[in-house]
């Protein structure tokens, strides 16, 4: 009987260490990506022109 529990508890010992993962298999990592520097800089462009027509125009002197 003594053999008997003891196998028992190997066998479910062995069956729970084996299925315990403790972190997911990895996955392909992500590819990382870059930003454009053309857009950035129509970004800024854009926001430039915005302020400039934005800013109220100065009244010219006499």
């Amino acid at each position: 009987m003594k053999k008997v529990m003891m196998l028992v508890a190997v066998v479910l010992g062995t069956t729970v260490m084996v299925n315990a993962q403790t972190a997911p298999a990895k996955a392909a990592p992500a590819k990382e990506v870059k930003a454009d520097k053309k857009a950035d800089k129509k970004v800024k462009v854009a926001k430039a022109d915005k302020k400039m027509e934005a800013a109220p125009a100065a009244p010219a002197k006499k």
